[in-house]
């Protein structure tokens, strides 16, 4: 067995009603005055509003004007909000983009007024604390327990990417309520996202034999359960069970990181602001199918997962071929549940006069250094072309 490294400090409080730690969690790290970062769909839900009913808590500062893709802008907004107001913790209710924005501010306070200061640093030393509880809101991101933040350059149209230990949250509080209010869409959606999450980072350049554990059980928990949240929204044993699976895989790719499809979808994201849950479940087959060679063995491990036992003289090739074709007929199958797009076209957002920038984006992703196969810009555009 080769050296890996594998990190995690976060401590997670996950189940229904969950939400009723917050206050002890706040407490416990000294927290007396939060920003409560959210986002106006939330906030108008009633989320926002019930977590702080629920915790009790009135000294805080509230902020929920984050757009769907966190961006830079945002971000050094609620740097000078934090100055200002005197803030001593973050706690983030959302998904992706509220919790990727709450680690842009966690990782700049104390250090910059500008995030694109620290643009590129492979390491960054922790200055202030700063303590960050999140509470996600789709079972998809597990942004919840990972060191990557992917927060946009307006200006530019560039999905950047952070990494850094700094960035993870001190606790996350995974409660399948806070997922009630998501449409079938955006369930299919997020939960593919996860999919792919625990897919990737199975079979990417830095897995490691405790990212794969993580990996196997949370992709074994969303093939038992995306359908069931889909057709019953109010399934909370599927809800609960869709969220532990959202940050298994967060486990596993926060430290085996991702490949292909991950660097294609930011940069779809960026380009052609494709939502990345959907991205993702446009994409994953047919990156399978271009890693499929030289991965075969690891897909071919996953066959059980998806059902399937085969005999001991049946080629790898023929079980990965079984995988990825039950990927293709549940993206079929979420498809016509909820009108999830299996199709770059289907999303209504795809410009083929964009392709070569998404191409040029995609190539230069910190995601694509880790994917199995070496990718280069023809290679994604056929990807592309087959995506269509």
């Amino acid at each position: 067995m080769k050296y890996f490294e594998f990190y995690n400090p976060v401590k997670i409080c996950a189940g229904k009603n969950a939400i009723n730690h917050l206050a002890y969690e706040l407490e416990c790290l000294n927290v007396k005055k939060p920003l409560i970062l959210s986002d106006e769909t939330l906030k108008k839900l009633g989320l926002v509003k019930k977590v702080l009913s629920i915790s009790k808590l009135e000294n805080y500062i509230p902020y929920t004007n984050i757009p769907i893709d966190s961006g830079v802008e945002v971000v050094n907004t609620i740097l000078q909000l934090v100055e200002k107001e005197q803030c001593d913790g973050i706690v983030a209710i959302g998904g992706g983009s509220v919790i990727d924005t709450a680690k842009g501010v966690k990782m700049a306070y104390g250090r910059t007024n500008n995030l694109k200061d620290i643009m590129g640093l492979e390491v960054i030393n922790r200055l202030k604390d700063f303590p960050f509880i999140v509470l996600p809101t789709t079972a998809g991101t597990g942004s919840e327990v990972t060191n990557v933040a992917v927060i946009k350059d307006e200006k530019t149209d560039v999905k950047m990417e952070f990494i850094t230990p700094y960035l993870m949250p001190n606790v996350a509080i995974i409660d399948p309520l806070l997922t009630l209010s998501l449409p079938p869409k955006v369930t299919a959606s997020t939960g593919f996202d996860a999919l792919c999450h625990a897919i990737e980072g199975y079979t990417c350049m830095q897995k490691n034999p405790l990212s794969d554990a993580y990996a196997i059980l949370s992709i074994k928990l969303i093939l038992e359960n995306i359908e069931i949240v889909c057709k019953e929204p109010n399934n909370i044993d599927a809800r609960l069970n869709m969220a532990v699976a959202s940050t298994l895989a967060g486990l596993c790719f926060g430290n085996s990181m991702v490949g292909a499809v991950h660097a294609i979808g930011h940069s779809l994201g960026g380009v052609c602001h494709i939502a990345h849950g959907d991205a993702m479940a446009i994409l994953l087959p047919h990156v399978m199918k271009f890693n499929k060679e030289k991965m075969a063995s690891s897909y071919a491990s996953l066959a059980p997962l998806f059902g399937q036992t085969f005999n001991a003289n049946m080629s790898d090739q023929v079980k990965s071929d079984f995988v990825i074709s039950k990927i293709e007929a549940l993206r079929e199958q979420l498809n016509v549940l909820t009108s999830l797009p299996i199709s770059l076209t289907q999303t209504g957002k795809y410009d083929k006069l964009k392709a070569r920038d998404v191409t040029i984006g995609a190539t230069n992703d910190g995601a694509m250094l880790l994917n199995p196969v070496a990718m280069n810009v023809n290679d994604v555009l056929r990807i592309l072309i087959e995506a269509e």
